[in-house]
């Protein structure tokens, strides 16, 4: 149990750095740019995604060696499409219908996809006994 902890709080440095970067390009390109905000919310997303793909597997998971970097990669990228697809989606919702401001609503979304992101790179992207360990 030690090791997850120790694992999920890793996740929660390197997520909360790429959630700074997330937030901090959706809020640039949406103030200072003039985008709307979901098309910030998605460009931001996909620049975070990037960093978090490879922090994630340097510092948070032990990558699976039976596949390749590429299919890793390609897994992640999956993923975390399914991840931007449940963000944008809270965020519309969140702005659209209960009229939250986008930054909030942001907020709230991100914690959601947070632990979606956790459970399923942990149970897709590392190997197998360190997975089992933990539980």
């Amino acid at each position: 149990m030690r090791n997850f902890v120790n694992q999920f709080l890793r996740h929660s440095l390197v997520g909360g750095t790429a959630f700074a970067i997330d937030y901090g390009l959706m809020i640039a390109l949406t103030e200072n740019a003039g985008f709307y905000y979901l098309w910030s919310a998605i460009i931001s997303f996909v620049v975070s995604m990037l960093f978090n793909y490879c922090f994630s597997m340097r510092f948070v998971f032990q990558r699976r060696t039976d596949i390749s970097r590429q299919l890793v990669f390609l897994i992640f990228t999956t993923l975390s499409s399914i991840g931007l697809a449940m963000n944008t989606v809270l965020l519309w919702y969140l702005v659209t219908l209960t009229n939250m401001h986008y930054q909030p609503a942001k907020l709230i979304a991100t914690l959601v996809v947070t632990l979606y992101n956790f459970f399923s790179r942990k149970r897709y992207l590392e190997e197998k006994q360190i997975f089992n360990e933990a539980i």
